[in-house]
């Protein structure tokens, strides 16, 4: 690959300097993600850099290899969050990098996937590359203050803040503290909605590797955890990469608390912007972030290993409700020690 290297963690620190100077850089973008992803996971990370002849960071494409044993794997950028791609100061850099990315995957026998928060031409044009463009980022801009954001709420979205307050539950902000009060709810919660769970090293990693970066909330209904969330910080930008509540505490909406103390946090220290995630438009959580106010942002995902224009999974997803319905059934200890072992090779 001329011109290009693969970062180490020598490179870390001008890496982040790299992705904090670049409007398009977003938390995934960090070194962090590839640390985490390493530490829990495994998987092997190609973090490509290229230079001018001074040195100087020109772009950089975050790759990581999910691969499961004996199979064809997918060099992707990134997993397991809704964006990743090139960095990059100049066209002529981004397209050294895009091409760098598809010799390593055809070095590797793996399929190629790089996932945009835009759409970008260098891929539009690219002839093996597909793209999926059905799933937004829901996306809300904060004033410089939770009061001000507050008051411009309408009067149904308060009501439905002060609720849950009402039923005495209590939002707390913390970090690594909170990380088995946070898995509790996340593993109970993905078990209901029939998905295998992140497992609670891949939670621990993520939070030590982002440090300062990264803030965990969790509602309490007295002393138990009922809702919970994580808050990842870039760029002037707070990203929630996963948010959860328990199903039998929904008559006092503690998630309505877990977003408005994360927005609270935010707009109170100079983030700019709220990502909610990833969402299905007009489904159920997309109807949810909408009504906070927050604007959907197509995500433009490119790949060779698409079986579909309009679904990641192909023939797959024909049998995805027959999977969740069994998941959702097995019982919380069982699917907690079978869930991280299947997730780690679900990029999603």
């Amino acid at each position: 690959m001329p011109g290009v290297k693969i970062a180490d963690s020598h490179d870390k620190i001008r890496w982040d300097d790299f992705v904090i100077s670049h409007e398009d850089a977003g938390p995934y973008h960090l070194f962090a993600w590839k640390e985490a992803v390493e530490s829990a996971y495994g998987h092997r990370s190609y973090y490509l850099i290229t230079e001018d002849q001074g040195g100087g960071v020109q772009g950089v494409l975050p790759l990581i290899h999910v691969k499961l044993p004996f199979l064809k794997g997918t060099l992707v950028s990134l997993p397991f969050c809704d964006y990743g791609g090139i960095l990059a100061l100049s066209e002529e850099a981004k397209e050294i990098l895009f091409q760098a990315a598809i010799e390593l995957a055809a070095k590797l026998k793996a399929r190629l996937e790089i996932r945009l928060k835009a759409p970008d031409p260098l891929f539009e044009g690219s002839q093996r590359l597909r793209v999926l463009s059905h799933k937004v980022r829901m996306v809300l801009d904060l004033p410089e203050s939770s009061e001000t954001l507050w008051n411009g709420f309408k009067s149904k979205l308060r009501s439905q803040i002060k609720r849950p307050q009402k039923d005495g539950l209590e939002f707390t902000l913390g970090s690594a503290d909170l990380v088995d009060d946070f898995y509790c709810v996340f593993s109970a919660n993905m078990r209901d909605l029939g998905s295998p769970v992140h497992s609670k090293a891949w939670i621990d990693a993520v939070v030590q590797s982002f440090s300062a970066r990264a803030h965990i909330g969790v509602v309490y209904a007295a002393s138990k955890p009922v809702a919970s969330g994580i808050l990842l910080v870039c760029n002037g930008m707070g990203s929630t990469p996963w948010a959860s509540a328990l199903s039998e505490y929904n008559r006092s909406s503690p998630n309505m608390l877990i977003y408005w103390g994360f927005l609270k946090y935010a707009s109170d220290h100079g983030i700019k912007r709220f990502d909610f995630g990833r969402s299905t438009s007009d489904e159920g959580t997309y109807k949810f972030k909408e009504q906070w106010g927050a604007v959907p942002f197509p995500l433009y995902w490119y790949g060779d290993g698409f079986s579909s224009a309009s679904g990641h999974e192909g023939t797959a997803g024909k049998i995805r409700p027959v999977i969740e319905k069994v998941w959702s059934r097995m019982p919380q200890k069982f699917a907690d020690t079978l869930g991280p072992t299947v997730r780690k090779y679900i990029t999603l």
